[in-house]
């Protein structure tokens, strides 16, 4: 007879396998006509960040953002290394800013390279400039993670800015210590979240996403099934004279 322990440790990793998580993240610029006090060379203030879709904090995935920015300005490599991951600058010239996402050990190692235009001026640039209604530009996107390890699991699952499906059987969470510091790197209170989109269509894309993990669950198990069915077939064969 086979060990129950190892066959449940064997069950647990192939549902890990078949497991994915999801961070959808919004990354953009907001961007300031300074008016009177804008100069040739410094017409805008701008700031540039990686927040999550509904301004959760992903710190708990992100463990470190650079923002590469144009040669022209002092140290065009800037490094964040903690929530909010963002960065304020004023100039007056639009330009692409290459972000570049690093994880915890225990989430990816690779890093994620992101592409923004930075928009200074609105798309109708014959209309007046305004230093009360910035210039927002931003991007919904959905990072997805495969196979993700327990120990990530258990520490994201119940975090806000994780998309984690509610099937199989999960590790138990790990306690915060602090409730505060699910919300630490949050932007619902940032001082520029009333000009941030709503991107309304991403609680249907969660749902949507929810709904492919269900139904590659669903088709995980019928794989197990046909593979139990099968096995049980070849050990009916009966067994042939050499």
């Amino acid at each position: 007879m086979g060990n129950s322990s190892e066959d449940s440790e064997k069950k647990s990793f192939d549902k890990m396998k078949e497991l994915e998580v999801a961070v959808p993240i919004v990354y953009g610029n907001v961007a300031f006509w300074l008016g009177k006090k804008a100069s040739e060379f410094q017409s805008h203030k701008w700031t540039i960040y990686v927040r999550g879709a509904t301004n959760e904090d992903l710190g708990v995935v992100v463990k470190r953002v650079i923002f590469q920015l144009h040669s022209s300005f002092n140290n065009p490599t800037r490094v964040v290394d903690n929530p909010p991951f963002e960065l304020s600058e004023s100039g007056w010239g639009e330009f692409e800013i290459v972000i570049t996402l690093h994880f915890h050990s225990d989430v990816c190692n690779k890093p994620l390279h992101l592409y923004h235009h930075l928009k200074l001026y609105p798309e109708d640039e014959s209309g007046p400039l305004s230093t009360k209604k910035p210039v927002v530009v931003e991007s919904y996107d959905e990072i997805v993670f495969s196979e993700p390890s327990e120990a990530l699991l258990a520490r994201v699952q119940n975090h806000p800015a994780v998309n984690v499906p509610r099937q199989l059987h999960l590790p138990p969470p790990v306690p915060l210590e602090d409730v505060d510091l699910k919300k630490r790197g949050d932007t619902k209170d940032h001082p520029l979240s009333q000009w941030f989109t709503n991107f309304s269509e991403a609680d249907e894309l969660l749902k949507l996403t929810a709904a492919r993990q269900q139904v590659q669950g669903h088709i995980a198990r019928l794989r197990r099934q046909l593979s139990l069915v099968d096995g049980q077939q070849q050990q009916l064969k009966p067994a042939t004279d050499p």
